[in-house]
């Protein structure tokens, strides 16, 4: 739970950071710079460790690219440039799309996937969130414009996270993720080069500039994947997902605390429609994880065994009353009276 609420500090405050940068940074090499810092300290870490860093089969080329060019370049390239017309905790709020809009995305790629009707309204319920915040403005210039290109932000990280979900490389995850921060850099710097609006010229560096690039590149990016990877390896994704909604929260409490950031009445909302349809898409899961916490689901009680020890619904006996490799008959549960069946047993317990 620390860990998780540490997470959700460090990525929520990011978007702070960002509005803080855009003031003197153009967005596109702003994000550029952050992915420099961020890539030579991933590549430090990678060296450190000795991991293996060389591509070896086009599985590895590949999810470079797909890490570099989707994940990275064109995800943060959308992501900086439509919070330079909306403030983090609207930036934030749109962002939490993501985990709505991936399930329809993994039906065209990954073909064991299946879209169920609850997941359909959540995706119905997100997209209408999505429109009542990019019209709490009170018109479709600016904020909307902002929005859209963070909902392209939101819709091109689904894809490149369903992408990379059939890509099994030989890579550690650490080396794919220092590769995919270089390349996706370059790529910025690219585009950056390109946009006729960024010229160096014009950029004016601040100290609050380079302070908040300083902590995008090591704590936002670097710090927050580390406790990511960490929190992921622990309890796994779904319950990692819910830091989607934890982000936005923070983010507009940062936003308002340190930037004087406020959230109107259809923000508001549209992030309560986003939210509902997150369950919606997540329902079964969420399910699997709450019914334990609140005493739902198969239950074996201790006294059924003298002398076992029940750990998450498991029940384990102690080493003299487990049954030798020998048959035992037991009643067939909802037979006729007397019915029996042979059961091989060289151990009992650990089963649900």
């Amino acid at each position: 739970m620390l860990l998780f609420g540490l997470l959700a500090l460090v990525w929520g405050s990011s978007f702070a950071a960002i509005e803080i940068g855009l003031t003197t940074l153009p967005p596109i090499l702003f994000a550029a710079l952050r992915f420099d810092l961020a890539a030579l300290l991933f590549v430090g870490v990678v060296l450190a460790l000795g991991l293996p860093w060389r591509p070896r089969s086009h599985v590895d080329w590949l999810a470079i690219a797909v890490g570099g060019g989707i994940l990275i370049g064109a995800h943060f390239a959308l992501l900086f440039l439509g919070q330079s017309y909306v403030s983090s905790g609207v930036a934030a709020i749109v962002l939490s799309l993501t985990p709505i809009v991936t399930p329809p995305l993994a039906l065209a790629v990954l073909p064991r996937e299946r879209l169920r009707a609850p997941a359909v309204v959540g995706l119905a319920l997100g997209l209408a969130g999505v429109v009542v915040i990019a019209t709490a403005g009170g018109s479709l210039s600016g904020q909307g414009i902002g929005v859209a290109l963070l909902f392209g932000s939101a819709v091109t990280f689904a894809i490149g996270s369903v992408l990379t979900e059939r890509l099994t490389g030989n890579l550690p995850m650490l080396s794919v993720q220092a590769w995919a921060m270089g390349v996706g850099a370059l790529l910025l710097h690219a585009l950056s080069a390109m946009h006729p609006a960024e010229r160096l010229t014009a950029t004016t560096v601040t100290p609050e500039a380079v302070a908040a690039l300083a902590y995008l590149g090591v704590v936002a990016t670097g710090g927050g994947f580390f406790i990511y990877f960490v929190l992921l390896e622990r309890i796994g994704a779904t319950e990692l997902s819910l830091v989607n909604y934890a982000v936005p929260i923070v983010a507009a409490l940062v936003g308002w605390a340190a930037l004087g950031e406020r959230l109107t009445v259809g923000t508001a909302g549209g992030f309560g429609l986003i939210l509902c349809g997150f369950a919606l898409c997540k329902i079964g899961a969420l399910w699997r994880t709450a019914a334990p916490v609140v005493g739902y689901g198969p239950t074996r009680p201790a006294h059924h065994h003298p002398g076992s020890v029940v750990v998450r619904g498991n029940v384990y006996l102690p080493a003299s009353q487990v049954p030798g490799p020998e048959s035992r008959r037991e009643p067939i549960g909802g037979g006729p009276v007397g019915e029996s069946r042979t059961i091989e047993s060289s151990h009992v317990g650990g089963a649900d």
